[in-house]
């Protein structure tokens, strides 16, 4: 019996052998993983956590997959998600706790209903709170970092630890958690409001999506960071590439900084995509987009110009 067997049979959880990420990305691209695994509770995924340490099995974590890009050729280990399984959450007053596998906007509402403000901005965003925490999610002007109070995660050797809001550094869209660690659970501080300055916000942020997104084809989101000089979204535009299309992948007409996925696009349309839009914009207007999106499975410079 070999190592992914021995994993498959300790697992308590969901275990899929060579499982097509095609069916686990919001932008519905992407080959299959080794195994994609859904551990059943926090001691099922410190057993699993020690089992691939201990036996050098590459290992990622994602969240829902709203912002990642999968190769083709898949990814030569095992992913970890906690969605669907470590979701809980509750609310005391305007404190707060959730754990990681808990979808970000089922959290906002909740958090809504309750009158609390500091997450409402984010209404609307895609994927589960560990994956925002990791990325430092933000939309118009919040970001969930700024009511965070502490965050517990696990390492490699099945250990939880605690990290303090001040001990993680957030930046934007980014932080500094380590790819060795699973954000298990997290702790916010929120404002106690009233039900009218809430809706007000929620209302705004939701509007605003939806006027300024194409949300009726499957996507990732921003595929790049908005760099100092502006918005992505404003060179790509500008550098006369919205609509451009590689395969059945598009750079959309809606927002220059959303790739869209017609039905049957490839990593590798994407891959086009991003090297095009990032070469046009550099020697057009000298700004070197970055990546927002995630990639897996990618070799050393693929996305290099």
């Amino acid at each position: 019996m070999n190592s992914f067997e021995t994993l498959q049979k300790m697992t308590k959880g969901v275990f899929l052998n060579e499982e097509n990420m095609i069916k686990h990305t919001s932008f519905g691209i992407g080959g299959p993983a080794k195994a994609y695994i859904v551990p059943k509770d926090e001691n099922d995924l410190a057993q699993i956590l020690k089992f691939a340490n201990k036996n050098s099995i590459s290992t990622y974590f994602v969240g829902s997959g709203s912002n990642l890009l999968v190769s083709d050729k898949g990814i030569d280990g095992i992913v970890i998600t906690l969605g669907r399984a470590i979701n809980n959450y509750e609310i005391n007053g305007s404190q707060v706790y959730a754990e990681s596998g808990v979808m970000l906007g089922k959290l906002v509402k909740e958090c809504v209903k309750n009158n609390l403000s500091g997450l409402e901005s984010l209404i609307g965003v895609p994927g589960t709170l560990g994956g925002a925490l990791i990325m430092n999610a933000g939309a118009f002007g919040g970001e969930i970092s700024n009511f965070l109070k502490n965050v517990t995660i696990m390492t490699m050797q099945g250990n939880k630890k605690k990290y303090k809001s001040g001990e993680i550094k957030f930046s934007y869209r980014d932080s500094t958690f380590s790819s060795k660690e699973i954000v298990i659970s997290a702790e916010f501080e929120l404002i106690q409001s009233d039900a009218k300055t809430v809706a007000e916000k929620k209302s705004l942020a939701s509007g605003n999506r939806k006027a300024s997104q194409p949300l009726k084809f499957r996507s990732a989101g921003s595929v790049f960071k908005n760099p100092a000089e502006g918005a992505a979204g404003y060179f790509i535009d500008k550098a006369g590439l919205k609509g451009t299309k590689m395969g059945d992948a598009e750079i959309s007409n809606h927002h220059a900084n959303f790739f869209v996925n017609h039905g049957g696009a490839k990593a590798s349309d994407v891959v086009k995509l991003i090297r095009l839009a990032r070469k046009t914009v550099k020697n057009k207007f000298g700004v070197l987009l970055e990546l927002e999106v995630k990639t897996l499975g990618f070799k050393s410079g693929t996305f290099d110009v």
